[in-house]
């Protein structure tokens, strides 16, 4: 059981990296990365699409991470 689990921890660990690497950036030039993205403030809007579908995985593979983690934590101490 400890073994599939790791298996599944590290198979979650390389999709996590995925799904960060394949997320859109959000800055749109040099000179937002130099003032911060202050222009931006006010311009909040909802993420569309792939963004949020992107954003959504994310959420869900560092949910399974955790709790991956917590039962093989679980599991070595039993």
């Amino acid at each position: 059981m400890y073994n599939f689990l790791l298996t599944l921890l590290l198979i979650d660990c390389v999709l996590i990296t995925i799904a960060v690497l394949m997320q859109p950036s959000k800055t749109n030039d040099a000179m937002s990365a130099l003032t911060g993205g202050a222009d931006d403030l006010f311009a909040k809007q909802k993420p569309r699409g792939f963004e949020a579908f992107m954003q959504k995985t994310t959420v869900v593979l560092g949910v399974i991470f955790f709790l991956l983690a917590l039962a093989l934590v679980w599991l070595s101490s039993h």
